[in-house]
């Protein structure tokens, strides 16, 4: 069974050699000649062979303590250079990070653009921005950074809450002409809906603070918060979206407000990553572009 071979017993024999003496070698380590001479007796001893000849004038390597020398320094130098490009992969901006992101107009209006614009800042570093709605895994290294809508579960995660969108329910005066508004949340079971990752509406009456919650079903489902307005815009059905989704249609009154009392809670969008007190420079770079910015892209 082979002896387990102490690092530090070889960076001593490397050191050793190296200086050509063990006074020289003692004073580099800032150690004592008795703990040099201890080492490289130790290493010997695990690795079964003779290293150096000593005498009292001279020193030097043995055939096998030469070839063990060129290899540890041969490996020793790697690992220098490795623990150099990690700290400049640390410390640089450059490299590459993954974005997910809900698509639709806070993905394309929002999102897009402040990635536009932290790229052009920092040229050097790589973005891969996907957009979805599905939950994804940062634990697991898939992505660096997740947008998020809506309230998020308890987790190792940290969750930096951007804004809180205002929600609305809206139809087209078309929509209205011909199927009336519903006077209640409740009403919702007799109209046609559009709907997206959400199935259950929750209302709140604004002067007694009384809630519903209303399960909907779907005559369009779609995770698309464009496609949604488009369609409701075409008569379609009535939507449950953020009025930053439409309020172009809104201001233009091709879209209408369903209920004058009941409104939809406001749901919080929030930037989750990963706990690492040892990010990237890149990562902490565009975390706190994010947190500093996000605000004048929603204007």
């Amino acid at each position: 069974m082979r002896k387990e071979v102490s690092y530090s017993d070889i960076n001593s024999f490397l050191v050793l050699v190296e200086e050509g003496s063990f006074t020289r070698a003692a004073e580099k380590l800032m150690c004592s000649r008795s703990q040099v001479s201890k080492q490289l007796s130790q290493l010997e001893s695990s690795l079964g062979i003779s290293l150096l000849v000593r005498t009292t004038r001279t020193q030097h390597l043995t055939p096998a303590g030469e070839a063990f020398f060129e290899r540890c320094k041969q490996a020793y130098a790697g690992i220098d250079q490795a623990i150099s490009r990690a700290i400049e992969s640390a410390t640089e901006l450059s490299g590459e990070i993954k974005i997910n992101c809900v698509g639709g107009y806070i993905g394309e209006n929002i999102i897009g653009p402040l990635v536009a614009d932290f790229m052009r800042i920092h040229p050097d570093i790589n973005i891969v921005l996907d957009f979805s709605s599905k939950r994804v895994d940062l634990v697991s290294g898939e992505f660096d950074f997740v947008f998020r809508m809506g309230e998020l579960a308890d987790s190792a995660l940290i969750a930096r809450r951007l804004t809180e969108l205002t929600m609305g329910t809206y139809a087209s005066p078309d929509y209205i002409c011909k199927y009336g508004k519903p006077d209640t949340p409740k009403d919702l079971d007799n109209h046609k809906c559009i709907t997206g990752s959400m199935r259950s509406w929750a209302f709140v009456h604004p002067h007694d603070r009384s809630e519903q919650e209303i399960s909907v079903h779907g005559d369009l489902e779609c995770k698309n918060g464009r496609i949604m307005v488009y369609s409701a815009l075409h008569g379609n059905g009535i939507i449950r979206v953020p009025e930053i989704y439409c309020l172009k249609e809104l201001r233009e009154g091709k879209l209408v407000s369903v209920f004058e009392h009941w409104h939809p809670k406001r749901i919080p969008l929030y930037l989750v990553y990963l706990q690492d007190k040892h990010q990237p420079t890149r990562i902490s770079a565009f975390k706190d572009f994010v947190l500093n910015n996000f605000a004048s892209y929603l204007a």
